[in-house]
């Protein structure tokens, strides 16, 4: 694929070289003293420590490249009230993310066809903090028109096989999936599942606020009927699949199966699986309901275990707010499922990393080239010559507690409030231009777009 950066607003003001040093900087897999050298927004040299450089990194903080979140509803235009381009990319910035790909829903309308791609854009104008790529949507009324919305730029496709909660987003049936995996297969799209099998979910409605009545609600055998339909469907068709948010461990052993038999499968989790426990889930607590749901704590063993042998190839926020009234009805059966977790990602998946003696280093590339490959974001992700001066200064080792009040979201919730996390962005830049600052919020809007062009694909 061909990637095209356009500018959603003011153009840059960043035409001078700068020098940014520190003496733990992210460089292939360590950390090691560096100077990063940025002239017109890109890496121009990576070169030793130099502590007369234009900015130089106190010595408790370490300098990264700049996230990439694959999986993130911005919900806007049509329900801007939930979330919008300019509160959501300002989010992302102070959450040390420079890049997000927004989701085909919730917005209205959904991304399902090159007019509606157009609306998205058009909203987006002028407020992005940070870049922004798009999903297209796979739903039964746009099977066979699918190439026409890659060609007009999206990354790729997400589908639903239960249904989506939205009812203009519809889910696809096992012949429809196969239609739509085989339809990608001639242009090596990418199809993203949302993998839960409505035979093993329980009808809708309430639940009462038991979080335990809710979580048994959709069974971990749900998700993973789903994801070996996927699965045989991908290994029929050859085409490329990935699975969204999973949150059954138990289920990695056919994604592991899969992979080794050559299957074209890639698979992500959420900083909402790998730290929160269901067996700590407050009654009534909406902000704590996603779906699939938090599971419990030898669960989120197995999920760490796929992170730790290699088999979930990214962590990704599934930011999906929604308003104070939506997430704050006590039934769980009622309450919107959707966590909002973009902003806190990185500090929640690092404190819990470090309790289990994990390297940082050891899970940056989930969190980077991870996302950045899965939605074919080549060169995002790392700090190196030629790629874009995208760069956090982060402390890994200060702490602080999170106020839902004070996070960027338009939406004031969060399952984290009131937790203490270890690890504070205090600084992002968008090509070499500092963004955000700890303290000061969002400090420019020099996001863009990006939009991708399917290469040819030979009979």
């Amino acid at each position: 694929m061909t990637v095209t950066f356009r500018k959603c607003g003011a153009p840059s003001v960043n035409d001078m070289s700068t020098r940014i040093a520190a003496r733990r900087v992210y460089l292939d897999g360590a950390f090691s003293p560096a100077t990063v050298v940025i002239s017109d927004g890109v890496i121009a040299a990576v070169e030793p420590f130099d502590a007369a450089a234009t900015t130089v990194l106190p010595g408790d903080a370490v300098l990264l490249p700049g996230l990439v979140d694959s999986h993130v509803h911005l919900d806007e235009p049509g329900r801007t009230e939930w979330e919008g381009f300019a509160t959501g990319t300002a989010a992302a910035a102070a959450g040390g993310v420079t890049t997000v790909v927004d989701m085909p829903l919730n917005s209205l309308p959904v991304t399902t066809t090159p007019d509606a791609l157009d609306a998205k854009r058009r909203a987006a104008t002028g407020k992005l903090a940070v870049d922004v790529a798009y999903w297209g949507g796979a739903v039964p009324e746009n099977l066979g028109s699918l190439r026409a919305l890659s060609e007009a730029g999206v990354v790729g496709f997400k589908c639903f096989l239960s249904p989506s909660g939205i009812d203009e987003f519809g889910h696809l049936d096992t012949d429809q999936l196969e239609r739509c995996l085989a339809e990608l297969a001639e242009f090596d799209g990418l199809l993203i599942v949302h993998a839960e099998d409505p035979a093993h979910l329980h009808a809708d409605g309430p639940l009462g606020p038991r979080y335990s009545d809710f979580e048994a609600s959709r069974p971990p055998l749900s998700e993973r009927a789903a994801i070996r339909r996927v699965i045989d469907a991908a290994r029929r068709t050859g085409a490329r699949a990935h699975i969204v948010h999973v949150s059954d461990g138990g289920a990695l052993d056919d994604v592991r199966a899969a992979k080794a038999e050559g299957v074209r499968l890639t698979v992500e989790t959420c900083p909402h699986y790998l730290t929160l426990d269901a067996e700590d889930v407050p009654d009534g607590a909406g902000a704590f309901k996603c779906c699939p749901p938090i599971r419990g704590g030898d669960n989120r063993d197995l999920l760490w275990a796929g992170i730790v042998d290699g088999t979930i190839d990214a962590i990704v926020s599934d930011h999906s707010p929604a308003t104070v009234e939506l997430k704050g009805n006590p039934d769980f059966g009622l309450a919107w499922g959707g966590i909002a977790g973009l902003q806190t990602g990185l500090s929640a998946v690092h404190t819990t990393a470090r309790k289990r003696g994990l390297a940082f280093e050891s899970l940056l590339p989930l969190l980077t080239t991870g996302p950045a490959r899965i939605a074919s974001l080549e060169g995002l992700g790392v700090i190196e010559p030629g790629a874009p001066a995208h760069l956090v200064a982060f402390a890994p080792d200060e702490t602080f507690v999170v106020d839902a009040a004070t996070l960027e979201y338009r939406n004031p919730v969060t399952p984290w409030h009131g937790k203490t996390l270890t690890g504070v962005v205090r600084e992002t830049w968008l090509r070499g231009e500092s963004v955000y600052r700890r303290g000061a919020a969002v400090t420019e809007r020099e996001g863009r777009e990006i939009l991708h062009t399917p290469a040819a694909v030979e009979a």
